[in-house]
């Protein structure tokens, strides 16, 4: 049995498409994105607790609540890994914060199983879209069925020597904890405020009232490069109105087609100032 692990449905479909009719193989999809929020448990809490906690204050009226079993799945993949070893585990890893990070965490409970934690890295790798075109993805969502079957062959055990630089990085990245954590180059991760993104969201808002799913649309399209999620950045939103840089209306504990943001009168005026 071979499972793969891949951050995200939109980065699982096209592998799901792919290996559809193969034989024991295995997709699981991890739904949390490491690169926002916090890595350091407190003592007696959960991994898991620690970040549904996180999503929960994000968006803290979803209907069914947000639960992150991400590490049950995981732990029962290991605990097959140890009693079968023909068993073994691949992740997609596209040059993406949320996939460096997933790659760090995985590794800390995979590496035990030497030599059957396979990665698949696409990062400064060539691919043909669907004209026949070379193209550098940017993440797994990107390739196609056919190109999927393609990168399979550039599945590679982590090395010995990888495991112990990389686990030394997740320590320290841990450790820093930081709010938000974005790309460096290859699978180095920078640690950033929590407000690293809130500059690119207020260049989108006005003195009249927007709806913030409009803004976060804005914002991404300009910027391609915020990979925190909608939820995230709505949150953002919330926090700027709770500090009076921007002024709310609706229902702004729901989602971000359910309220309204505009510039606080004052932060208007220091945007047109230049402040």
């Amino acid at each position: 049995m071979t499972y793969h692990f891949v951050v995200g449905d939109i980065a699982a479909k096209p592998i799901l498409e792919a290996l559809s009719s193969e034989a024991n193989h295995e997709i699981i999809v991890l739904k949390d994105i490491l690169n926002v929020g916090p890595l350091e448990k407190e003592e007696g809490q959960t991994f898991s607790a620690l970040r549904s906690q996180f999503w929960q204050t994000v968006a803290p009226n979803e209907k069914q609540g947000i639960v992150v079993d991400d590490l049950e799945r995981l732990l029962e993949v290991s605990k097959k890994m140890y009693e079968d070893e023909t068993v073994i585990a691949w992740f997609w890893m596209a040059p993406l914060p949320a996939d460096i990070c997933a790659y760090y965490w995985l590794l800390h409970y995979l590496s035990k199983h030497n030599g059957r934690f396979m990665l698949i890295n696409i990062a400064g790798l060539p691919f043909l879209n669907e004209a026949g075109k070379l193209y550098f993805p940017k993440s797994i969502a990107e390739l196609s069925a056919r190109e999927i079957l393609k990168a399979t062959k550039l599945a590679r055990s982590v090395s010995n020597s990888e495991i112990e630089v990389d686990t030394y990085e997740w320590k320290q990245i841990k450790a820093h904890n930081a709010p938000i954590r974005t790309m460096g180059g290859g699978k180095k991760i920078n640690h950033q405020s929590v407000n690293f993104y809130d500059h690119l969201l207020l260049t989108q808002c006005h003195n009249n009232f927007q709806k913030s799913h409009k803004i976060i649309n804005a914002a991404v399209g300009k910027d391609n490069n915020i990979p925190t999620g909608d939820l995230y950045l709505a949150w953002r939103l919330r926090e700027l109105a709770h500090l009076g840089t921007l002024q709310i209306q609706g229902e702004n504990g729901k989602s971000p087609k359910d309220f309204e943001v505009k510039l606080f009168e004052a932060a208007s005026n220091h945007q047109e100032e230049g402040i």
